[in-house]
């Protein structure tokens, strides 16, 4: 009895055991790659999965994005400049079974490659350039590490450098280099400042002196309208009031005229009537005098109205002038008559 059991025990300890190693998990972020008697079977998804024991083993493949430390190493740049680089290495596993089967040290393997090119592409670089194109040694490096760990069943998620770290004496005339550009720009911007100011100030006083000459343009040209209609204005005035003259003086005459007729006056009024008009013609401002074609006439009758006035005494009578004595007949002298000229008509 006592043998019996203890072969019952040890027979449900093993299977027991089998059972065990029989059942597998793998979590949501694994892949089990399953291999029969050594030779690569099957890849197991996440879950609850069962192997043949002993038989069968499984190796579990962690699928998650994994990081790798490049450690730092001594690069000679394009202008023979030693700097130290280091860098990491950001990964993920895209198929187990090429990650477990094609290489062998895989952490040793992303290393070493990473530091090659990693001193290939710094080395085509002028220092300067080294340090501010980070970016662009980066985007690189990923793509170079990309296409060599293709076969590895990895994709290199993204490379970033740490640091590029020149020698002490680099650093120090880095650094006046770079107080000199400053003070450089410095003087660039404060010089490009008073340039602007200058122009500015000189902006503002052609435009004030444009405003300014439009202003006094404007005033004159209001000057001149304005003078042109008070000319124009005052013109017409004038005019209206030699126009309300005209035609009082006109009425006037016509009434005159109206009475004269009506009264029956003869010649000789009408006659000195217009002697008065003609007076008044002559007292005027005109320039030019307009003499009636019958003014020969006129000079006729007013000959006859002064003989018709006069003394019947046809003697002549010494008349002096004004203040003069009259002389005796011994003191007097006969003047030849002057020679009288033929008028024609």
């Amino acid at each position: 009895m006592t043998v019996a059991v203890i072969l019952i025990v040890v027979i449900a300890i093993i299977g027991l055991a089998a059972l065990v190693a029989a059942v597998k998990i793998v979590r949501p972020y694994q892949r089990g790659l399953v291999e029969r008697l050594g030779k690569y079977k099957t890849t197991r998804d996440p879950g609850l999965t069962l192997i043949v024991p002993f038989i069968e083993t499984m190796q579990l493949i962690d699928m998650r994005e994994q990081v790798v430390d490049v450690p730092p190493q001594e690069v000679i740049t394009a202008d023979n400049v030693v700097v130290s680089v280091d860098a990491v290495v950001y990964y993920e596993a895209t198929d187990p079974q090429r990650l477990v089967y094609n290489v062998a040290d895989f952490f040793t393997a992303i290393t070493k490659l990473a530091q090659t090119n990693l001193r290939n592409l710094i080395g085509d670089l002028e220092l300067d350039r080294a340090l501010t194109s980070r970016d662009t040694i980066n985007t690189q490096l990923r793509d170079v590490l990309d296409d060599a760990t293709d076969k590895w069943g990895v994709r290199v998620v993204r490379v970033e450098i740490q640091r590029i770290d020149p020698p002490p004496d680099i650093v120090s005339a880095m650094h006046a280099q770079m107080r000199a550009e400053r003070d450089r720009r410095a003087t660039v911007t404060e010089a490009k400042g008073y340039q602007e100011a200058a122009i500015a100030r000189a902006d503002g006083e052609q435009q004030a002196a444009v405003l300014s000459a439009q202003g006094r343009k404007q005033a004159a040209v209001l000057d001149a309208e304005g003078q042109a209609q008070a000319i124009e204005l005052r013109a017409k005035a004038e005019k209206f009031q030699l126009e309300l003259i005209g035609q009082g003086e006109g009425i006037a005459a016509k009434a005159r005229l109206t009475g004269i007729k009506e009264a029956g006056a003869d010649k000789a009024v009408l006659t000195v009537e217009y002697l008065q008009a003609l007076e008044r013609i002559g007292d005027g401002r005109a320039t030019k005098l307009v003499i009636p074609a019958e003014f020969s006439g006129l000079l006729s009758t007013v000959a006859a109205l002064t003989a018709a006035a006069g003394d019947d005494d046809t003697d002549d009578q010494v008349r002096p002038r004004d203040g003069l004595p009259i002389p005796d007949d011994d003191n007097r002298v006969d003047l030849p008559e002057p020679a009288r000229r033929e008028t024609r008509r």
